[in-house]
């Protein structure tokens, strides 16, 4: 469970990003603004925004990474500021601009992980031999993380978030980079850890991949949410004939 209440994020601005704004009276910026809304065990929470929306910051707040100008998010019942530890023992967070080692093989990776989380070697095995099959990692696991593709990192990045099994799960454009056949295979898993009962939750800018994953959706626009409910009942009142177009209807300010 993830729970979200009257989330901000605020930025003091640098002289020269002022300057870059034309105006130099404005002090701060508010990248999230008053945002809330709850994902909940064995559904898929999609958050849905165009390129600077908040998306980010706000996957990156509930991952503890960056801490809430104010409001408060609780995680599996505990919240990220004051219980940042607890949180990140269940959570799992995929986001594009973590890095990978690149001396070391994606065994190697992944391994590294599941010590830090305290996972026994047989468990670790056994996890990592069912990740790999899944993500078509094994071909590769033995070669240095510096020879792979982006495609071929992204699986690893993603076989790293979840070899210790979190309970909640933060995916920021899981299928950047990959192939159909590859983005295929991350769906299908992200649908595995719903039946197991995982909290998850999805950002994507893959308008075709929301309306296949989604069981709840949040669009949210210049921090603020426009849109916070079930995918189906977005569905059935959309105004245009396409998700793509109702999403730009939206963001361009035609909400009504």
């Amino acid at each position: 469970m993830i729970e979200i209440n009257s989330l901000c994020k605020r930025y003091k601005l640098s002289k020269q990003q002022k300057r870059e704004m034309g105006d130099t009276q404005v002090r701060f910026i508010d990248a999230v603004k008053d945002v809330s809304f709850n994902c909940k065990p064995g559904r898929v929470f999609t958050l849905l925004g165009p390129n600077g929306a908040g998306k980010t910051t706000t996957l990156r707040m509930i991952a503890t990474m960056l801490r809430p100008s104010s409001g408060s998010i609780k995680v599996a019942g505990y919240d990220t500021v004051e219980d940042g530890e607890k949180v990140r023992r269940r959570l799992g967070f995929l986001t594009g601009s973590t890095g990978l080692y690149d001396r070391l093989t994606p065994h190697e990776m992944v391994k590294y992980y599941a010590d830090l989380n305290g996972i026994a070697n047989s468990e670790f095995k056994t996890s990592r031999d069912e990740l790999f099959a899944r993500l078509g990692i094994e071909e590769f696991a033995n070669r240095r993380i510096a020879k792979l593709s982006t495609g071929m990192k992204q699986k690893v990045s993603i076989a790293r978030t979840i070899i210790h099994n979190p309970e909640v799960l933060v995916f920021d454009e899981p299928t950047s980079g990959l192939d159909v056949i590859a983005s295929k295979g991350i769906i299908e898993l992200i649908r595995t850890k719903k039946q197991e009962g995982k909290t998850i939750i999805y950002s994507t800018h893959i308008m075709s991949e929301v309306s296949i994953v989604s069981d709840d959706l949040a669009i949210i626009h210049q921090g603020e949410l426009l849109y916070n409910g079930t995918y189906d009942d977005f569905a059935a009142n959309m105004k245009e004939k396409s998700l793509a177009d109702e999403f730009i209807r939206l963001v361009e300010g035609g909400r009504n």
